[in-house]
């Protein structure tokens, strides 16, 4: 169980502040007997409010030293090597790194479109849109992740990884 103060992954909403855990007195469609977590979004506004024993993935920020270990490991983390055209396919694909809520995964999805946004570029041609929305979905996992655990603000992440993986 989370307690109150703690940062959390909640789903695919990102890093959350633990606010309270407890009963909802004040929201009548809770249940009185049921403990609920609030949870205040930190790079994004609103409150969440959801039972406890959900099934919505959470689990507790990395460590500054898990995220710096990631991050020395960014340079041997390869792309994923889909070729196929099928968007639904692919889309599956992207998907399915995004839910496992795990920070690599994360890197390898940045990685994968990355390289399919270069050889787009070589082809004469724009990035699909399908690219860039899982693109721009898991950078703002990743950074949020990284910034909560590195204590250090969401927009100069990217410039610390630059830094840490080439010694800018």
């Amino acid at each position: 169980m989370f307690q109150e103060n703690d940062l959390v992954v909640y789903g695919n909403t990102g890093v959350c502040r633990v606010k309270a855990v407890g009963p909802l007195d004040d929201i009548s469609a809770a249940k009185k007997d049921r403990l609920y977590y609030t949870l205040e979004p930190l790079y994004d506004k609103g409150t969440i409010y959801i039972p406890a024993d959900t099934k919505v993935f959470m689990r507790l920020v990395i460590t500054k030293d898990e995220a710096n270990d990631l991050i020395s490991r960014i340079p041997d983390i390869r792309e994923n090597n889909y070729d196929g055209q099928n968007l639904r396919m692919l889309s599956d694909n992207y998907e399915a790194s995004l839910n496992t809520h795990n920070c690599e995964d994360l890197v390898q999805l940045i990685r994968t479109v990355f390289v399919r946004n270069q050889k787009a570029a070589e082809n004469g041609k724009k990035p699909a849109q399908t690219d860039e929305r899982y693109m721009k979905k898991a950078k703002d996992l990743l950074h949020g992740e990284l910034a909560a655990a590195l204590g250090i603000d969401y927009d100069d992440v990217e410039a610390y990884i630059d830094n840490a993986v080439n010694g800018r």
